[in-house]
């Protein structure tokens, strides 16, 4: 069995017995001398280059992704007896590490902090030391906030534990009610009473068709005054233009984005110089851990003809 593996994936390899394990670069179409390889790991790869694969590499059985979402896999064109596969999982720490940075910053107002450095203004009033809540309006400490993650997956398993320990009531909302992990979740029919309490509200949703523009200018409106925004799933699920109205009326006091929409967000976004948002390039998830066991057990389940991990509906 022959494996291709791009070389922006700087992890361990695979260890598979028989196997050939073949690196090539991840920015060109794969050489012609291993279009005959029966499994393809997806890493970022430009579309392009996955569309070039599922067009000429007719022999493949699985194309194993290693990022959390499966929108590239999906799309690329693979033929229907080729087995997609993605990477959830891999990512739960690393996200989980960003989101909770992300959201501190906001909380604890470090962006407006570093803008007062750079002019050498000591503002106490960034603490929120004299007030329940900063001039604002938002919170000043996780400790007795309501915290909403949208997209109650497995990184919201990690993270909901570590926010509740700061003292954080944490709600889920995900596609169905029900308790997951220790936690209240509730379906998106419940969106508007779980917005109207929600103090931060970090989105961590798939790119789905159903889910484009999901928090957009009704949901913002919904939200609690002064609450605050972080996102680090896809930036397709907010309204830019919506949040920025919202940010700059004053119902969001402050937003955190790791994923906008277009990527890379362009030069002339106001986003960039919008006093109460802090960005980040995409780095979130850029960390994939333990993939090497993923791809081992998958690729093992597939020579046996037994179930994969993370096998996406087709």
């Amino acid at each position: 069995m022959k494996i291709v593996i791009p070389d922006a994936y700087v992890g361990k390899l695979p260890r598979i017995d028989d196997a050939e394990i073949v690196v090539v670069p991840a920015h060109s179409p794969v050489p012609d001398e291993h279009l005959d390889a029966e499994v393809l790991v997806a890493w970022d790869q430009p579309m392009r280059v996955l569309e070039d694969a599922a067009r000429r590499m007719t022999g493949l059985r699985l194309v194993q992704g290693l990022m959390a979402g499966p929108d590239t896999i999906r799309a690329a064109g693979f033929a229907p007896d080729v087995k997609l596969a993605s990477g959830v999982g891999l990512h739960d720490g690393p996200v989980t590490e960003h989101a909770l940075a992300l959201t501190l910053a906001l909380v604890r107002m470090l962006p407006l902090a570093l803008r007062e450095q750079s002019q050498h203004t000591w503002d106490a009033r960034l603490g929120g030391a004299t007030a329940e809540r900063g001039d604002d309006g938002r919170i000043i400490t996780l400790d007795g906030a309501q915290v909403t993650i949208w997209g109650f997956g497995s990184i919201a398993a990690r993270l909901a534990p570590l926010l509740r320990a700061m003292g954080a009531w944490v709600t889920g909302i995900a596609r169905s009610t029900g308790p997951r992990h220790g936690f209240d979740v509730f379906d998106q029919k419940h969106l508007p009473d779980v917005l109207a309490g929600t103090d931060v509200l970090i989105m961590l949703l798939p790119r789905e068709e159903s889910t484009h523009a999901a928090l957009n200018a009704e949901r913002l409106a919904q939200l609690k005054p002064s609450a605050l925004v972080v996102n680090v799933g896809r930036g397709t699920t907010v309204d830019p233009d919506a949040l920025l109205d919202a940010l700059r009326s004053g119902h969001v006091a402050a937003a955190a984005l790791d994923v906008t929409e277009p990527e890379p967000l362009p030069e002339s976004s106001p986003l960039w110089d919008e006093p109460n948002v802090l960005l980040t390039p995409h780095v979130a998830s850029g960390r994939p851990q333990r993939a090497d066991h993923l791809m081992e057990t998958n690729i093992a389940a597939l020579i046996a003809g037994e179930p994969l991990v993370n096998l996406l509906s087709r």
